[in-house]
């Protein structure tokens, strides 16, 4: 997924501007950012549709159309399945409606982590964009590529820093946690069925620490039952949340590294963690035959070769930003999955 903020990388302006009013969106820019995030509605809808809804009915196991031509034949049979499935989510509205719950629970996630890092972004005057939402190819899991701000001035203090990164993941997470409990509570008691891989295995997705403690509260057997909307969602939202608390580079953990520890140990700290997901790569390769973190490990080593700007000024954090690192250590545990996935 996306990284939640883009920090600002020119050189630091006059500490005395630090505290003017950011600028607030013309119309064109409310324009754009809305026409993104109903594309990526959209997007993600279909997906939901296609991991969830029962399509049996909807003919996508009827030949296609002859193309003329096989380097036609894959992009226009793609543009064929979306079609049939968009024309029986018409015919069949519960399949409608589980694309719906899927796709407006996950951009409620999404909205709260980056509504977070907007709304801190204007407390302490820094220019920032309203959010991009990223659509991605709708039969692609999940419909989206993340969302992002863009901060276009520079962090004035420490504490801003510290604050800004870290309100988008605490927001999310706030969300995650009732949509996870609505997950829980409404999942089949049947066997799993978690989908198929492009070879012909099982997908299982794996379950977060979150979810196995709601489930161990209300005795839920969350390895004999059929994922719902809610549960793919929250499982997307966890997996967002965990990946952008990496203490790399300029991730939201990166920025609260650099915020409690300073640039010497951000810099360790972010060597160190992609060591680590090099190591689950690895692992998770050869343990759970499924290649989920090699492209992450990727941006990792991009993000590595970015410096992280330094504040204008260096306070003290307080006692209480401390204990709000804390919890987000505990909301990473909770969501962090060394292996996300199973293919068998």
């Amino acid at each position: 997924m996306a990284e939640s903020t883009e920090t600002f990388t020119h050189p630091l302006a006059d500490p005395a501007q630090s505290n003017r009013a950011a600028a607030k969106p013309t119309a064109r820019q409310w324009f754009l950012h809305i026409g993104l995030f109903l594309i990526t509605l959209l997007t993600t809808t279909i997906c939901g549709m296609w991991m969830i809804g029962d399509l049996s009915g909807a003919g996508l196991n009827r030949p296609l159309p002859a193309f003329g031509g096989s380097l036609l034949a894959l992009p226009m049979g793609y543009v064929v399945t979306v079609v049939r499935i968009l024309r029986f989510a018409l015919v069949d509205t519960s399949v409608l409606a589980d694309g719906l719950k899927f796709s407006g629970t996950l951009l409620a996630i999404l909205t709260a982590h980056e509504s977070g890092h907007y709304v801190f972004c204007r407390y302490y005057g820094v220019d920032a964009t309203l959010p991009f939402f990223i659509p991605q190819p709708p039969l692609l899991i999940p419909g989206t590529f993340g969302a992002f701000i863009r901060m276009k001035s520079p962090v004035p203090s420490r504490r801003a820093l510290f604050d800004i990164g870290l309100a988008g993941p605490l927001a999310g997470f706030v969300v995650i946690v009732p949509v996870t409990f609505a997950a829980i509570l409404t999942l089949h008691h049947v066997p799993l069925y978690t989908g198929q891989a492009p070879a012909g295995g099982v997908i299982t997705f794996n379950d977060p620490l979150l979810f196995r403690l709601i489930a161990r509260c209300f005795k839920v057997d969350l390895d004999n039952s059929l994922a719902n909307s809610f549960y793919l969602a929250a499982w997307v939202g966890a997996l967002v949340t965990a990946l952008n608390l990496m203490p790399v580079g300029q991730l939201d953990g990166g920025h609260g590294v650099f915020a409690v520890f300073g640039k010497t140990a951000h810099w360790w700290i972010a060597r160190a963690a992609f060591a680590s997901m090099v190591a689950l790569s690895l692992l998770g390769w050869l343990w759970h035959g499924s290649p989920a973190w090699f492209l992450f490990v990727v941006l990792l080593a991009v993000m590595l070769r970015v410096g992280h700007p330094q504040p204008q000024q260096m306070e003290p954090l307080g006692t209480a930003r401390i204990i709000i690192g804390i919890v987000t250590l505990i909301v990473f545990a909770l969501c962090f999955l060394p292996f996300p996935i199973t293919i068998t």
